[in-house]
């Protein structure tokens, strides 16, 4: 798209038929998503076939230092996203370009700060991880996390700017964008494991590999002027306000990456406590590490569609917000909501219905003990899935409509003030399955309450709807 062109790409958000625009900007989204949810599915499935099931443990427990990572992506990316079209909704261009530019150049300075200070502070973080004294486990998490720190800055910048690509009514070069750092990866990861036999290191370059090229790719775009905004980063000067509105925009999402860390890493370390005890086996716990990452990864894949669709609703929602449509954010809000319950319930069908299917795709040659217990615990901590796509699409709606500590609020509920609770009772009373019994817990009562919030908020968007009318 080029010339005049340009500005109708997101003016568009404020005109087409809703279904049509969600349609178009989901699709992409959740192409993305998906593929990038999947290239995780195979690196597991790699490592838990040429390598063992305990490697897979191992994965698991770096996985809070990468969420932790990942939530500095989303602070940044999705905070200067909800921004740009919230201020191209606005007719504020020049106050979307600053954003844009703020993000680079914030997203690339936090990627080097933690690389360094990961690799210089590796080995006291895994200390921390919740692997038990002697656990093999950990000595696969040391070898695959010193080789991914090198990838972080790549990663945080490709994030960062396909979001905001996709917030000027670019859809498609976001997908693009994941699209080639995920085929990539699943390209490179039996070349490194196999052909060059690097085992977890293997895997674990494949992924920084993919990642630069992703970030080289949709850099290029934006830097070429293809784009709504240019990046003017000869003129970039630092502002504390552009960058103090940035997180404001990006703290849901930060706090929600930031806690779930946390709750892996309490989840790592209870799995390290009970089970041994729990499953009878002395290398019990990394057997039950192994079992989570199975599926934690297989959730993963879920939600992904379900966090597309809220990504292609949000420069939808933000823009008509912005331009005083109501109207129209109601509509995205509900239809966005239907799309990612129906999504749930697929997900939520299949795990229960094939359990022993999935845990066997990743380790075929795996333990009875892994299986056993790996199948029960898939079956009652997605219980209550179906009614996730709600949590995470009104979540985010508060961001939207300027209300981000209620998102907040919303983001630590599940996370912190309902699910860590259950976590620790349950861990005491019933050991390793305690843990499994508190998801479904905290879903049910997440969705209760932000049921209730939703509505008064929906309710409040209806009387300011007919206001403008």
């Amino acid at each position: 798209m080029q010339g005049n062109d340009k500005p109708d790409a997101a003016k568009r958000l404020g005109i087409e038929p809703i279904g049509r625009l969600l349609l178009r900007f989901s699709i992409p989204a959740i192409t993305g998503m998906l593929v990038n949810a999947l290239y995780n599915i195979v690196d597991r499935i790699y490592v838990g076939r040429l390598i063992n099931e305990i490697a897979l443990g191992g994965l698991s427990l770096v996985g809070p230092l990468m969420t932790i990572s990942f939530a500095f992506s989303m602070l940044f990316g999705i905070g200067a996203a909800n921004m740009i079209s919230m201020r191209l909704g606005e007719g504020r261009k020049e106050e979307a370009e600053n954003a844009l530019s703020h993000c680079l150049v914030l997203l690339f300075s936090i990627g080097i700060t933690f690389m360094v200070l990961g690799l210089i502070f590796l080995e006291p973080l895994l200390s921390i991880l919740g692997a038990q004294e002697g656990s093999e486990a950990l000595n696969y998490a040391r070898s695959y996390m010193r080789v991914i720190l090198y990838g972080t800055p790549f990663m945080m910048c490709g994030f960062g700017m396909a979001h905001c690509t996709r917030a000027q009514g670019f859809p498609g070069i976001t997908m693009i964008t994941m699209l080639i750092g995920s085929i990539l990866n699943i390209i490179l990861d039996p070349i490194f494991i196999i052909a060059f036999r690097m085992g977890v290191e293997g895997a674990a370059w494949a992924t920084v590999i993919s990642q630069i090229v992703s970030a080289a790719w949709i850099t290029i775009f934006i830097l070429r002027g293809k784009g709504v905004l240019k990046l003017r980063l000869g003129s970039f000067k630092p502002s504390f306000k552009i960058t103090g509105q940035i997180m404001a925009f990006g703290s849901a999402q930060f706090l929600l990456n930031f806690i779930m860390s946390g709750v892996q890493l309490l989840i790592n370390a209870s799995l390290g406590w009970y089970g041994a005890e729990s499953l009878g086996v002395e290398n019990g716990g990394d057997i039950a590490l192994a079992a989570m990452n199975i599926l934690g990864t297989l959730h993963m894949l879920i939600l992904m569609p379900v966090i597309g669709i809220n990504q292609g609703a949000q420069p939808i929602l933000g823009y008509n917000y912005g331009a005083k449509q109501f109207n129209r954010v109601m509509r995205t809000y509900i239809l966005a909501v239907a799309w990612a319950t129906i999504i749930c319930i697929t997900g939520f069908a299949v795990c229960q219905l094939f359990p022993h299917t999935l845990v066997r795709l990743f380790t075929p040659d795996g333990s009875p003990i892994l299986l056993e217990f790996g199948v029960w615990a898939m079956r009652v901590f997605l219980i209550f899935l179906p009614l996730n796509g709600f949590q995470i699409v009104s979540s985010n709606f508060f961001v939207v409509t300027g209300r981000p500590k209620m998102s907040i609020f919303l983001t630590l509920l599940r996370q912190m003030l309902a699910f860590i609770p259950c976590l620790l009772i349950f861990g005491r009373l019933w050991g390793l399955y305690g843990i499994a019994y508190a998801a479904p817990v905290a879903d049910a009562f997440s969705f209760l309450l932000t049921g209730l919030l939703i509505f008064f908020e929906l309710k409040k968007l209806v009387k300011m709807k007919n206001e403008e009318s």
